[in-house]
C-alpha cells in the first residue's frame, strides 16, 4: 500500500482539475437545457457494442452447440424449440415476453369476459344461442365450465398480474450481469468488453453521476430557497418554475437520460392534469424537464421529505397526510381548489397508483377523472436495453434501486405528448379514464390491461368474485 499511494495521489492531482470541469459543464448546460450529443453518441456506441455482442453470443451457441453433438453423435437440430420457449424467447409480437398466448382470459369485469370463438356456444337466460337455431332448454353439463378451468390454469401458468411487477427480459444482452445468462465468460472477447464496461460504469460514471446527484439537491434546496423569500405574485410564480425546471434537469444528467419528445406542440400549457403511465419515480423528472407541475402525493419523512418541503416552498404543490390520502373528498376537494386558480400550473397524475415494468398500462383509478378540467395524456416507454427503470418497491429499496440506475448504461426513453382531451356530456369518470388510458397504451405500445395495480398487495376485491359468480350462473339458470 506504501507504494501505491504515491500514485494514486498523483492520479488524483492530475484527474482532479478536468473532472471537476467536466462536472461544472454538465451542470451548466443541464441548468439552460442545452446538449452538446456526446450522451446520444455514447448510446450510438452502446448500440454497436451490444450488436457485436450478440453476434459472438450466437456464433458461440452454435460452436458449443455443433462440439455437443459431436461428442454425443447425435442429430443436430437447434431450431427445434417448444412453442412455448420460442414465446419465451421472443416475446408476443415483439412487445412482451410471455409463457403461454391464449385468446381469452378471466378479467375483472364480466362484460369483458366469455368472448368465445364462432365454435363456441354462449348461454343466456338459459338458453343456448348459435347461429341459424332455434333457442332450447339447456341442463347443466360439466363441459359448460371448462372455459373457467382452462382460464384458471392458464392464469396459474402465467397470470397477467404477476408478470407487469418483474423487469422486463431482454432479447439481447447488454452487458450487464443482472440481465444476463453468464455471457461474460462465454468468448474472451466478451469478457474484455464486460471488463472494460464494468471499470467505465463504476469507476468513471458512477461517481460522476453521484456528484451531479448532489448538486442536483442542493440546487433545488437553495433556489427554491431564495424563491420562498420573494412576495407572492407573478414573477415569484416564474422563478419557481425557472428553480423547479433547472433542478429537474441537473437530475436527470446525473441518471445519462436521453429523452427524446414527440409531438410537443400537444404540451400542458395551462391548468388541467397531466395523466401519464407510471414506471419509475423519475418518471416526474422525465415529463418535467420541459414542463413545471404541481406534484401530488403522500407527505413523506426522510431523504424525499426533504425534496417535497424544498419544492413547496417555490411552487404549488399536494401533499396530503397518511389520514387524508384515502379521503377521496378530501383529496376531490384539494383538486378543484387547484383548478380553480388559473395561473396554477397542471398536476402531474399517475393514475394506476403503483409502477408497472413499462410493458403494459393498469387501470387508471377514476378520482382524477371525476373533478373535471382539461386532461393532458402522455406516454412514456423506456429501452430496457440500457438500463431497466422499473422500480420493483418489494424487493429494492430507493437506495438500492438509484444504486442500479446510475451503474447501468444509461436512461433512455421516447416521451409522447397527446393532444388534449375531455369528458364527454354523456361519459362516466370510469369511461373516460379507460379512454385515456386506451390513448396512451396504443401511441407508447404498450398493452392495454383491465386489473388493478394495487393486486400487487392486496387481493382480489370480493365484489370482481361475486360478478363473476353471477355472470356464470346466467349462462346455466334453466327456465
Amino acid at each position: 500500500m506504501a507504494l501505491l499511494s504515491p500514485f494514486v495521489s498523483v492520479a488524483i492531482s492530475i484527474l482532479y482539475t478536468p473532472f471537476l470541469l467536466l462536472i461544472l459543464c454538465v451542470i451548466f448546460l443541464a441548468s439552460i437545457g442545452k446538449s452538446l450529443g456526446v450522451r446520444r453518441l455514447y448510446v450510438n456506441i452502446l448500440l454497436k457494442l451490444f450488436e457485436y455482442g450478440r453476434q459472438h453470443i450466437e456464433v458461440a451457441k452454435k460452436v458449443s452447440r455443433s462440439d455437443s453433438s459431436d461428442d454425443e453423435d447425435a442429430i443436430p437440430a437447434p431450431d427445434d424449440k417448444p412453442p412455448s420457449a420460442v414465446v419465451k424467447e421472443n416475446g408476443v409480437n415483439g412487445t412482451k415476453n410471455t409463457v403461454i398466448e391464449r385468446a381469452e382470459i378471466l378479467g375483472p369485469s364480466p362484460e369483458l369476459n366469455y368472448k368465445r370463438s364462432s365454435s363456441q356456444e354462449r348461454m343466456q337466460n338459459g338458453h343456448r344461442t348459435e347461429t341459424g337455431s332455434k333457442e332450447t332448454n339447456l341442463d347443466f353439463h360439466l363441459s359448460h365450465c371448462l372455459d373457467l378451468v382452462k382460464a384458471g390454469m392458464e392464469s396459474i401458468i402465467e397470470d397477467q398480474v404477476t408478470s407487469v411487477f418483474e423487469a422486463e427480459e431482454l432479447r439481447s444482452w447488454n452487458l450487464l450481469t443482472r440481465t444476463n445468462r453468464q455471457y461474460e465468460f462465454l468468448t474472451w472477447r466478451l469478457t474484455i468488453i464486460w471488463m472494460m464496461g464494468f471499470v467505465v460504469r463504476y469507476m468513471f460514471l458512477l461517481p460522476l453521476r453521484i456528484l451531479i446527484f448532489v448538486c442536483g439537491v442542493f440546487t433545488m434546496i437553495i433556489t427554491t430557497t431564495l424563491v420562498s423569500t420573494l412576495p407572492s405574485g407573478r414573477v415569484r410564480r416564474y422563478l419557481g418554475a425557472v428553480s423547479y425546471k433547472i433542478s429537474i434537469r441537473v437530475l436527470i444528467r446525473s441518471l445519462s437520460c436521453v429523452i427524446t419528445f414527440h409531438d410537443q406542440q400537444h404540451m400542458p400549457k395551462s391548468n388541467g392534469f397531466c395523466v401519464a403511465n407510471h414506471t419509475s419515480p423519475i418518471d416526474v423528472a422525465i415529463v418535467s424537464v420541459n414542463t413545471c407541475f404541481s406534484l401530488i402525493g403522500q407527505r413523506h419523512g426522510g431523504f424525499l421529505g426533504l425534496l417535497q418541503r424544498a419544492l413547496a416552498r417555490a411552487s404549488p404543490h399536494i401533499w396530503f397526510e397518511r389520514s387524508e390520502v384515502k379521503d377521496r373528498h378530501a383529496v376531490a376537494r384539494r383538486l378543484k381548489e387547484h383548478i380553480s386558480v388559473a395561473d396554477n400550473p397542471p398536476i402531474l397524475i399517475f393514475p394506476e397508483g403503483t409502477c408497472i415494468n413499462n410493458t403494459s398500462v393498469m387501470q387508471f383509478k377514476k378520482g382524477s377523472f371525476e373533478v373535471g378540467g382539461t386532461v393532458y395524456p402522455v406516454a412514456i416507454k423506456y429501452d430496457p436495453r440500457f438500463g431497466d427503470a422499473f422500480w420493483n418497491s418489494s424487493r429494492y429499496g430507493m437506495l438500492h434501486y438509484l444504486l442500479n440506475m446510475m451503474s447501468s448504461w444509461a436512461i433512455v426513453c421516447d416521451v409522447w405528448y397527446l393532444p388534449a382531451m375531455s369528458r364527454r356530456p354523456d361519459e362516466t369518470a370510469v369511461d373516460f379514464a379507460n379512454r385515456v388510458k386506451s390513448v396512451i397504451a396504443r401511441q407508447g405500445g404498450l398493452i392495454d390491461l383491465q386489473w388493478d395495480g394495487q393486486l400487487k398487495r392486496t387481493k382480489a376485491k370480493k365484489e370482481w368474485r361475486e360478478l363473476q359468480q353471477e355472470e356464470f350462473s346466467k349462462r346455466l339458470k334453466v327456465e
